[in-house]
Formats: C-alpha cells, structure tokens, sequence
C-alpha cells in the first residue's frame, strides 16, 4: 500500500492527482450560458430549473440553448473517439458564444475543461475554441461560490445530509471542495461524513452496463455508507450517480433517498419545500 494511501486525509480521493493551479474567477456576468447535461433533461428536469432559478436569483440572466445535448462523455469513455468528436464538436459550435457556461454537473463540466483537448488534439484550429470554452466553464457550485460570491439566508428547517461527488467531478473540478463550503453558508444544513464519500458509485456511464455485477457491489457499498452516516437525504451534482444509487435504494426497498444538489440548495433559499 502506498504512502500516499496512509497520509490521505479522511475522504480524500484515493491516490490523487496533483491539483491544477486555483483558478482566476471572473466578476459576477449579467448572462451565461446553462448547459443542462442529458441526465438531468431526461430524468431531473426540475434541477436544471433550479439551477436556473439559482442564477436568476442572482441577477443573471440565463441562456438555455434548445439544441443541446451530450457533452460526448459516454461515448469517450467508451474509446468510440470518432463518435465522440462529432457529439462534442455539436455542443462546441452551440456554445462558442463568450459567454460563462454553467453546469450542474461535474463530471461534464471537467469533459469541457479537460477532455475537450484530447477529442480534438489533432485539430489546431478548433483547440483555440476548445481552451475558450475550458476558460468560461464553470460547475454550478463552484460558479455560485466563487463567482457569484452568494451570500444565503438559510430558510429551511434544521436537517443532517450527506454529500455526493462523483469521482471524476472530484478529480476534474474539486466539485466536493465546492460543495462543502457552499453547504456550510447554510446556517440550518449539517453536513454528516460517511466512509465511502471519495468512493465511486460504480456508475461509471457505460461501465455499469458491462459490469453489472462490479456496479452493483459498489452501489450497494456506497448506499449502506450513505444510510449508516445518520443523515436525513443525500445530496449531489451529479445526475448519473443519483440515477444509480437512487435506483439501488429503490431495489433495496429502502426509504432513503438522494436529490440533485441544486433542488436542495434552491429549496433551502427559497423557502419553497417540494412535494
């Protein structure tokens, strides 16, 4: 077992990558770009609209391109590199706007960030484009907090959760790093540890079609870590983890459950408490 392993604070990413440099965050824009990620438009609409009902709270006014669709990153992942082109070069034309884009979603905010440079390393006219849109990319928690510098009055009642981060959001986009700190400005949210946070899901886009059975074991890890921790709900980013461990909560006939990050936020300034 490496060092590394050993000094590794409590839920810190197992064997981390080095982190990048902070970023240098932009003052607060009058508009941006929301792109909403496939997840959330097909199965979690109503966090997209949070996250947009977020931003106008804010003052922005808020873009939501028509033609969008997948950042490109299943089929990436998948090594379908022609395909993924094609699918990314779609979004990279829609959104080459100048301005901010937000995502509620780590794992495709850090495909625009990062990945964008491999699909199309062997383009160098198109990589300018790519490194714009890299520039103006920004996690919805981490746009919120850094460049937003949102400042709640917490309206909801008193509640314990426990945080989700998908493992690429957290390698890519620091995304739990985020998440904690906008979290703890609400004065009624306790925020509980639980031992599998730094842990995958075992969603993994595709992964968890071609191995099932591996899927499935972690699943069933992280939801057990999830309902030990004592927390009321579970909160997260990232739509294809929630899709995953909610569905798992679900087979196992288990009343808890997890919701988008967005949802949560909005409802606790807001005041408005979903049915």
């Amino acid at each position: 077992m490496s060092e590394l392993f050993y000094d590794a604070a409590p839920n810190a990413t197992r064997v981390a990558p080095e982190r990048p440099s902070p970023r240098t965050y932009p003052a607060k824009p009058a508009e941006v770009t929301l792109f909403g990620t496939c997840v959330v438009d097909l199965f979690f609409p109503e966090a997209g609209l949070d996250a947009i009902r977020l931003l106008e709270r804010e003052g922005i006014r808020v873009h939501f391109p028509q033609a969008q669709s997948c950042c490109g990153q299943p089929a990436w992942t998948s090594g379908y590199v022609n395909e993924a082109r094609e699918v990314a070069r779609a979004q990279l034309n829609l959104l080459d706007n100048g301005l901010p884009v937000v995502v509620p979603s780590g794992s495709c905010a850090g495909m625009f960030r990062q990945h964008y440079q491999e699909v199309f390393a062997e383009e160098p006219d198109t990589l300018k484009r790519v490194e714009s849109l890299a520039e103006r990319t920004f996690e919805l928690t981490e746009f919120l907090l850094h460049v937003c510098k949102v400042d709640w009055q917490d309206l909801g009642q008193p509640t314990q959760i426990a945080l989700h981060t998908s493992c690429s959001a957290r390698r890519e986009m620091n995304t739990h790093v985020h998440a904690r700190e906008l979290l703890g400005k609400l004065a009624n949210v306790e925020r509980l540890d639980h031992d599998h946070e730094s842990e995958c899901c075992g969603f993994g886009g595709t992964f968890s079609v071609r191995m099932p059975e591996v899927s499935g074991a972690m699943v069933l890890d992280k939801t057990r870590s999830l309902m030990e921790s004592g927390a009321a709900e579970m909160v997260t980013a990232d739509g294809g983890c929630l899709l995953n461990i909610n569905g798992s909560l679900e087979k196992q006939q288990q009343a808890f459950r997890g919701r988008h990050l967005a949802s949560f936020l909005w409802e606790r300034v807001s005041g408005e408490v979903t049915p």
